[in-house]
């Protein structure tokens, strides 16, 4: 958990552009106005890894996230999260836990989503699970959009989005997170909830 949070430690912006140079991505600084970026293609995808801040009154939280815009044919959702505080709340809720029925993956996730055979065959290979355990902090999902301040998807096009508190300035943890994005954008081909074509030319 330390190592996603913001701490002394490696300087961020050192350690994205090394991450951009190790994977063949573009680093973007942004300029004065804009924080900084890395895009990476993943086929004709385009996975964005950036931060965002939150001010409440006094005080600001900044968030480490991940996107990637698809194309969605079958309007397939999900979400993933390491339970914790709000776990026994979300089912309080009446909101659905799909167990995978490994044992270390159930115990460590919370795994909700509009269709439960989708979700045990994106979640059917060991390969997957695994990358999604080695993160220390885990919050993915399927977004038809990104609210009022984000762009508006056609409703054919949803978004694979990650996001954690804090800023990660750890390598092997972001190397892991654009593999796992690729694993999972591959995988929802592999199962008709995705397609290897550029969304771009749908929104």
């Amino acid at each position: 958990m330390g190592g996603l949070r913001e701490m002394f430690g490696p300087n961020r912006e050192q350690v994205w552009r090394q991450l951009a140079q190790e994977i063949g991505a573009t680093y973007d600084d942004g300029g004065f106005w804009h924080g900084d970026k890395i895009e990476a293609k993943v086929k004709a995808w385009t996975v964005t890894l950036d931060t965002y801040t939150v001010s409440t009154g006094k005080s600001s939280a900044t968030f480490t996230r991940m996107r990637a815009p698809y194309v969605n044919p079958d309007g397939f959702r999900f979400k993933i999260y390491r339970k914790g505080l709000f776990s026994a709340l979300a089912k309080k809720l009446g909101m659905q836990d799909i167990e995978v029925g490994e044992r270390e993956f159930d115990d460590a996730f919370i795994v909700q989503g509009n269709e439960e055979a989708k979700v045990l065959s994106l979640l059917a290979a060991p390969k997957l699970r695994q990358m999604m355990l080695a993160m220390p902090e885990f919050y993915l999902e399927v977004k038809d959009s990104e609210g009022v301040f984000g762009p508006k998807f056609p409703k054919d096009v949803d978004e694979l989005y990650f996001q954690v508190g804090g800023v990660i300035r750890d390598l092997a943890v972001l190397k892991g997170l654009f593999g796992l994005f690729a694993e999972v954008l591959n995988t929802l081909c592999h199962i008709g909830s995705a397609y290897e074509n550029d969304p771009q030319l749908t929104l």
